[in-house]
């Protein structure tokens, strides 16, 4: 799955426990009628995919939907969902459908001539 959208918050990187399993949480907002602010974490070696992004940056981001359950102390079972991001990368925000050039890029006709043949059909 993917999310796209803003950067709004990168977290440190944390560390917990004894294996010194490592952590660390993003926030893209979402570009739509209804803005989402959705939550991303990243854990282990995927912690360091977030060095080279930044706050307000247009990024898509490659994700897994976790879930799993657990037993408290008093046999009661409860379940947690997150969102584990394995992939990110730079979205450009003039990026054209097709991957059509911009029209800069294309140099200007200046030896048109009116009587040349073309077969468009207007």
């Amino acid at each position: 799955m993917e999310l796209q959208g803003k950067i709004k918050m990168i977290d440190e990187t944390k560390t917990f426990g004894n294996n010194g399993f490592r952590k660390r949480e993003l926030v893209v907002t979402t570009d739509e009628q209804y803005p989402q602010h959705i939550m991303v974490e990243f854990v282990q070696d995927k912690c360091d995919l977030l060095n080279n992004f930044g706050i307000g940056q247009e990024v898509k981001v490659s994700i897994n939907l976790r879930g799993r359950e657990w037993v408290n102390p008093q046999g009661e079972t409860k379940y947690f969902n997150s969102i584990q991001g394995w992939r990110i990368e730079a979205v450009q925000a003039n990026a054209n459908a097709g991957n059509i050039p911009p029209m800069d890029t294309f140099e200007p006709a200046n030896n048109l001539r009116e009587e040349d043949h073309d077969d468009l059909p207007f």
